[in-house]
């Protein structure tokens, strides 16, 4: 399948792949900040996680709900089911990376049994975060301009990865929230 069609795609293509690697190196960036003592952060941040977590779950909720319309034909519902999730994940993105700008770490216990499994869920959401934002966007570009047989190729890889993003964001919320210490 070739991506990118003629110009105008090729440049938003690249401006995808661009806006990606951003993102990533900001993210990337952000984990060598010299970490933060509990005390010195402002109040809002201990929301931070929180609100992200339900930013995620809400996003998980609608690309289910947005699957379900697609295969139901009703494409009008699954382009605003689509866009909500969107912009739930957009808001997601800066809160996240607002929340990493304050150089907070948390380590979940070397010694709780879950550990192993917190850490394969960690890693594999952090890989896939970062391989699926250009994804999702060339996806929902693909969907918005309605090239449908080149959006549907896609998504078939997009969404999976997405849905398991979204869903594994809370998890690890879940899990390493207890040991916060804000």
């Amino acid at each position: 399948m070739e991506l990118a069609t003629n110009p105008q795609e090729k440049k938003i293509f690249w401006g995808i792949m661009i806006f990606s690697v951003v993102v990533f190196l900001v993210v990337l960036f952000l984990s060598m900040l010299p970490k933060a003592e509990a005390g010195s952060l402002p109040s809002f941040v201990a929301w931070l996680p929180r609100i992200n977590a339900i930013f995620n779950a809400t996003a998980s909720l609608i690309l289910m709900a947005s699957f379900n319309q697609i295969k139901k034909k009703n494409v009008e519902m699954h382009k605003r089911l689509n866009i909500g999730a969107f912009v739930l994940s957009s808001l997601f993105l800066v809160s996240y990376v607002w929340f990493h700008s304050f150089g907070i770490e948390t380590s979940f216990p070397a010694d709780n049994a879950l550990r192993p499994v917190y850490l394969f869920i960690l890693i594999t959401h952090i890989i896939l975060a970062a391989g699926v934002l250009p994804l999702v966007l060339y996806t929902f570009y693909l969907g918005i301009t309605m090239k449908v047989q080149r959006h549907r190729k896609l998504a078939k890889i997009a969404f999976p990865i997405w849905l398991y993003v979204t869903i594994t964001g809370v998890i690890v919320y879940l899990m390493i929230s207890p040991y916060y210490q804000f």
